[in-house]
């Protein structure tokens, strides 16, 4: 009795090799129920999709639209920004331009401003010459007039240095002289007709000039006085002429009598 309790108790004592085989079943246990778990679970996920496409569906496009709200709302605020840029830009480009005319007319009108300066001080240089020379011509006119009379030899020579030294004077300054000869045509606006006197010049031309005139750059300073001929010399010399010499005047008409004949006669040939 006693043996045969002895042996069943050795034979139920697990041996360690028994108890390593037990811990690998356990584990290769639990590796089979959460494969087979996982598994389920990909199933229901695949059942769950398979039996809900519509709604699926609803979803995708419900964030489809979301994005398309939001790129709108994009596109309209840019829009709003890229107006107000370009309404910035006009008036910024509107302004440039006005600051641009007003600097061009600023620059034109200070030219303008310089030209006249520049003329008007030009004018009062010239006038305060002209003055100058008004007042230095008639001391000329005198020297002039000296040496014209009789004058002493003596004083001559100086009085005509002096003069000489004027003429310079005067023609660094452009001055010139208003001079006529006898038989000129007058000019008024450099004549100054004292009387009219007969002379055997033509009516209306100078007969004598009493004083000389001056002009400065095309400028009258002072006008030539000057007699004018009335013509009437000639008309008496003319008429002497014809009652001295009757045939000779009577031979110059039919001369011209012969001239006018045969310039008709070549007219009709």
């Amino acid at each position: 009795m006693s043996d045969e309790s002895t042996e069943s108790h050795q034979t139920a004592e697990p041996s360690p090799d028994s108890d390593i085989s037990g811990d690998e079943d356990e584990d290769e246990n639990e590796r089979e129920h959460n494969m087979n778990e996982e598994e389920k679970h990909q199933t229901k996920d695949t059942h769950g999709s398979s039996e809900n496409p519509d709604e699926n569906n609803q979803d995708a496009t419900t964030e489809a639209s979301s994005l398309a709200d939001q790129v709108a709302k994009y596109d309209e605020a840019l829009a709003v920004e890229v107006k107000s840029l370009t309404n910035e830009y006009d008036e910024q480009r509107e302004r440039i331009d006005e600051l641009e005319a007003a600097l061009k007319r600023s620059k034109a009108d200070f030219e303008n401003y310089k030209k006249r300066a520049k003329k008007r001080e030009q004018q009062i240089r010239e006038r305060a010459t002209e003055d100058f020379v008004g007042r230095i011509v008639g001391v000329r006119d005198n020297l002039v007039r000296a040496l014209e009379q009789d004058s002493d030899a003596d004083i001559r020579p100086g009085v005509e240095s002096t003069l000489d030294e004027f003429d310079r004077v005067l023609e660094d300054e452009n001055v010139t002289l208003i001079n006529p000869e006898r038989g000129d045509n007058v000019d008024p606006a450099q004549h100054e007709v004292l009387m009219r006197v007969d002379a055997d010049l033509p009516e209306g031309t100078v007969a004598e000039v009493f004083q000389q005139g001056y002009q400065m750059a095309g400028t009258v300073i002072q006008e030539a006085q000057i007699t004018v001929s009335t013509g009437a010399d000639i008309t008496e010399n003319k008429n002497e002429n014809e009652n001295e010499n009757p045939d000779a005047n009577a031979n110059t008409d039919t001369d011209a009598m012969k001239e006018e004949t045969n310039s008709l006669e070549n007219e009709s040939e």
